[in-house]
């Protein structure tokens, strides 16, 4: 059970609550908080495995939730999917900046074009619905001053970066032209129960893991000094549930990260002390290097001020905890 800040934990009960991309890692344990909370959940997902869609995520509460199996580009399930919803959680997207690339054509379906019919279908169908959006740290792309906060700007690097920008500023555009209330939370690396981590395609801290619980070396391309954030979902999620509840989130952005950032090699020793693994150093392939940032730190004073979250999970707990479920569920992630 995701413990929810006691802030927002009264909040939640009877409130009408659709999850867009419920079936995959942070829709999931989001909709795990809810229901464990007393709100009456909808899923709409289309169910694609390539996103992270995976029934086995909903196990425990797939009789208490409704599903719809639909996208985001097909207007006419928006329209009915949001009729009488009081919060939309939009955690709906294809998530990899490697198959950005390769499919830029989906992944602008997918992270522009459904956030922009999912904004449609708020203004003409339910515009008193909230709604949070979630967006991303690669948004910013190389950063010019470190620690970056949300005024930094953004220079992405990839496609999924480059439309997630996009789909930010058209959330905040209808935001502040039609009088929607709705929020941005900016994620890093997030990690825990019900991830990705068959493929280096998605979040590497998750794969890494993958790659510990199947016996495999992890591979960091050299000399893995650049920093970076990793958080612990039951963080993300409050993250999340503060944007949802918050009367003072409206129209706004915020960078949601722990409070600690570490080298890659780092990160890497420390999935290996809880996992068992070993480390491989290998040269940087073209593609990736081509994409790569270097050193992201951010600043997360905004949203600690703002919307009173604070991290409650740290590194080491949360890697326990993520060992934990895998080491009973990780045949359902291969």
């Amino acid at each position: 059970m995701i413990k929810i800040l006691n802030k927002i934990s009264y909040k939640i009960s009877d409130k009408r609550i659709l999850v867009t991309g419920g079936l995959g890692f942070i829709g999931s344990n989001l909709c795990y908080a809810l229901i464990e909370y007393g709100a009456q959940v909808t899923i709409f997902d289309n169910m694609d495995p390539e996103s992270g869609a995976n029934m086995y995520n909903i196990q425990g509460f797939k009789n208490e939730v409704k599903l719809i199996k639909a996208d985001l580009n097909d207007y006419n399930s928006i329209v009915e999917a949001i009729k009488n919803i009081d919060i939309i959680f939009n955690c709906a997207a294809s998530t990899s900046h490697i198959n950005s690339m390769k499919y830029p054509l989906f992944d602008l379906d997918v992270n522009s074009k459904g956030v922009l019919n999912l904004l449609e279908a708020i203004k003409k169908t339910n515009k008193y619905v909230k709604l949070v959006h979630l967006g991303t740290t690669t948004q910013m792309g190389k950063l010019l001053k470190i620690p970056a906060d949300e005024n930094h700007s953004e220079f992405p690097l990839d496609i999924y970066s480059a439309n997630k920008v996009a789909s930010e500023k058209y959330v905040l555009i209808y935001s502040r032209t039609y009088n929607i209330d709705a929020t941005v939370i900016r994620l890093g690396n997030v990690y825990g129960p019900r991830a990705i981590i068959k493929s280096g395609n998605y979040t590497f801290n998750n794969y890494f893991i993958g790659l510990c619980i199947q016996n495999l070396p992890i591979t960091i391309y050299k000399p893995g000094t650049q920093i970076r954030n990793i958080m612990y979902i039951e963080d993300a999620v409050n993250s999340l549930l503060l944007a949802g509840f918050s009367k003072n989130s409206g129209g706004q952005a915020f960078i949601a990260t722990s409070d600690d950032h570490f080298s890659i090699i780092d990160i890497a020793q420390k999935i290996c002390d809880v996992f068992g693994g070993s480390i491989d150093l290998i040269n940087w392939p073209n593609d990736m290097k081509n994409i790569e940032i270097g050193d992201a730190k951010y600043d997360n004073t905004k949203i600690k001020n703002i919307l009173k979250w604070e991290q409650t999970v740290d590194i080491d707990e949360g890697l326990r905890l993520t060992k934990d479920y895998f080491s009973k569920n990780s045949k359902y992630y291969f």
